[in-house]
Formats: structure tokens, sequence, C-alpha cells
């Protein structure tokens, strides 16, 4: 029998008065990027969960270490436990450090049930993630974003923070997985969750 059968539920339409669970989080927390490109892509396109569907504000992905960060970024095929040097290779990890702690929608533990919602908002359909996701930040609490399990380790926390916060959000490059300061925490992160490296190293 399906635990959760049919669509996950809309956004309440009383949400904006109703009081959101918000977590205080200052971090740090971190982020894996392409090479070429910003760690700070507060992204607009509309593909990531919580991505605002009318393209109105930025989301900016993030994990609570580098573990959640990990499973995020090179887990999301389901089923296939392999990273390939060329994607090691492409890929930095940087620690993001707040300036204040931010304000965010608990997306965990009883907090679902206060809101109306459950685990299907974190590992379902995006499309209805994307509509909550924009009534929250309509809410007049205006929290800086969510927080949320990680989808292939609820272990895990995870934060969607929105593009307001980005004053209040700095970085510290922490190189490459495949350079040597980060060579201990990729033979762990690979053991955690059953990973290979696949490819040639050399490149």
């Amino acid at each position: 029998m399906n635990a959760f059968p049919g669509p996950h539920p809309e956004p309440p339409v009383n949400l904006d008065e109703r009081d959101l669970p918000i977590r205080r989080e200052r971090g740090p927390w971190f982020r894996i990027h392409r090479a070429p490109r910003s760690p700070l892509f507060f992204g607009t396109t509309g593909g990531g969960r919580f991505d605002d569907p009318t393209h109105g504000f930025g989301v900016l992905y993030l994990g609570a270490d580098a573990h959640a960060a990990f499973v995020e970024t090179f887990g999301r095929r389901t089923g296939i436990t392999a990273v390939s040097w060329s994607e090691l290779l492409d890929r930095r990890l940087v620690r993001i450090e707040t300036t204040r702690p931010l304000a965010l929608v608990d997306l965990t533990g009883p907090s679902l049930a206060r809101l109306g919602a459950d685990a299907r908002l974190f590992a379902g359909e995006h499309a209805v993630a994307r509509r909550w996701s924009r009534a929250f930040w309509e809410h007049p609490a205006r929290p800086d974003g969510l927080s949320y399990p990680a989808r292939h380790d609820p272990s895990r926390l995870c934060a969607a923070v929105y593009e307001r916060a980005r004053d209040a959000v700095d970085l510290v490059p922490l190189g490459g997985f495949t350079e040597s300061a980060n060579a201990l925490l990729l033979s762990q992160i690979l053991d955690a969750y059953g990973f290979d490296i696949v490819g040639d190293s050399t490149r």
C-alpha cells in the first residue's frame, strides 16, 4: 500500500495567517559548485526543488556539512553509486559563513505536520514544492529560506536560502575534492555512501 497516495497538498490558503516554524541557523553551510561559476548562485531558472515557479527570486542550495552537499550533488541519480574523476575535477567545495543567524522555515520533524505538509515536500514532486516555496517567500514573516532533510540522506540537513538573504552570506573556498587537503574528507564521504570513483585520474 502506498504510504503517500496522490499528490502532495497545495499550500494552505491561510498560510500567511499562520505562525511559521522557524529555526535560526548560523552555519557554517557547505556548497559544491562548478569551477568556472560563482559559488553564490541564487538560481532563478525554476529547475531546483524550491525555485520560485514565477522566476521572481533566486534560491541558493546548501548542505549543513560536506556530506550533505556531496550526496545532493552527486547522488541525484538514485541507484548510481559512482562519481567520475572528471566530475570531481570540475567541482569546488566552499564553506558558507553567515553574518547573522538565518531564519529558515523548518521542514523537519513535527514542523511538517504543523504546516499541513509531509516528506514529499522535500522528496517528491518538484512543482508543488516550488509553489510552497513561493508561499513561504510571500509570508509576512519574510523568512530567509527553508531547512529540510537531504533527500538521499535524511540524517543530513540542507537549506534553500532566498536571495533576500544574499547580504548575510559569505564564502570560504576549500578547493577541489581531488586536492590533497580534501583527500581524507573525500575518502570519508565515499565510504559513507558506498560510492566509487570511475575514470582516469591522470588527466
